[in-house]
């Protein structure tokens, strides 16, 4: 018999279908399958073996003013807190920041919504970016300097200019990805200008709208702490995060300087993780526009 020509016949088998209307419940998992699912777990793995790394490295420097352990510096970070002295320097930062953050979202809003308006205002879009985007926002310090004088008017004008680029290129980006059908929808039901734009572009951009605000976000917290360590103070005597490690650094105090660099690591962190997580969460998730 050839086995190519005439296969060998399996047995057949008969199986009771389950009554209509019930479900084999599924098999549960284990306690530890059901906490690895969770994110927050495998995020708080992957911290607790850098901080790990951190101790084992710094014990084998052996050099506290080069490397202070993990363990120094979340010393140090809990007296700064208990303190008050690290939520002070915390909550000038975040105050100047929030300042030029939405300074940068306001005028980002206006030129794309001009972009997509006429054919003038997509030209100066594209010209302003291609000229001011590559543009480190910190090389405008100097002139901001000049212009606004010592003050928070300084930090705002620079926090701005690094949103303001990314912002726009994002969401201009995102208006020209929305379909036309939804476009002609929109005029159909008579929206022209500033109406179509908010009602119609604006909904079907959100994810490049939302991804743009995370990028200039991280832009315009990392040019704040650089520029508080070459601006220091304003002209009140205040001083941010950036102020607190440039002056520990000068006292050599590098658990101190340390503890301000997690500070900011644990802002971002808390950002991410709780701010725009949650804002993904009750727009783009919730309406299907992202897994």
């Amino acid at each position: 018999m050839n086995p190519l020509l005439d296969p060998p016949i399996r047995q057949e088998y008969e199986f009771a279908p389950a009554p209509a209307g019930q479900v084999a419940p599924e098999k549960p998992l284990p306690p530890g399958a059901l906490l690895w699912q969770q994110g927050f777990v495998r995020k708080g793995l992957i911290l607790l073996l850098l901080a790990l790394a951190w101790e084992a490295a710094a014990r084998w420097q052996n050099n506290d003013l080069l490397l202070p352990s993990f363990l120094q510096t979340a010393r140090a970070f809990l007296d700064g807190m208990a303190s008050g002295e690290l939520p002070a320097r915390v909550r000038v930062s975040l105050g100047v920041l929030l300042q030029g953050y939405l300074a940068g979202i306001g005028a980002a809003f206006a030129l794309t919504a001009l972009a997509v308006s006429s054919r003038f205002g997509r030209d100066l879009l594209e010209t302003l970016t291609s000229m001011f985007n590559p543009l480190p926002a910190i090389a405008l310090l100097p002139l901001a300097l000049l212009w606004f004088g010592l003050g928070k008017g300084s930090l705002v004008f620079i926090l701005m200019h690094s949103v303001l680029w990314p912002l726009a290129l994002n969401t201009y980006a995102g208006f020209q990805g929305v379909p036309e059908t939804l476009r002609m929808a929109g005029r159909n039901y008579g929206l022209s200008g500033l109406r179509l734009v908010l009602q119609i572009l604006v909904p079907g951009a959100l994810p490049a709208i939302v991804s743009g605000l995370k990028i200039g976000w991280a832009f315009a917290w990392r040019t704040l702490i650089a520029a508080e360590l070459v601006f220091g103070t304003t002209s009140s005597g205040e001083g941010g995060l950036g102020w607190y490690i440039f002056q520990n650094r000068n006292e050599l105090y590098t658990d101190k300087v340390f503890a301000g660099l997690a500070t900011v690591i644990v802002i971002g962190l808390l950002v991410e993780n709780l701010g725009f997580r949650t804002l993904e969460r009750l727009t783009l998730r919730r309406w299907g526009m992202q897994r």
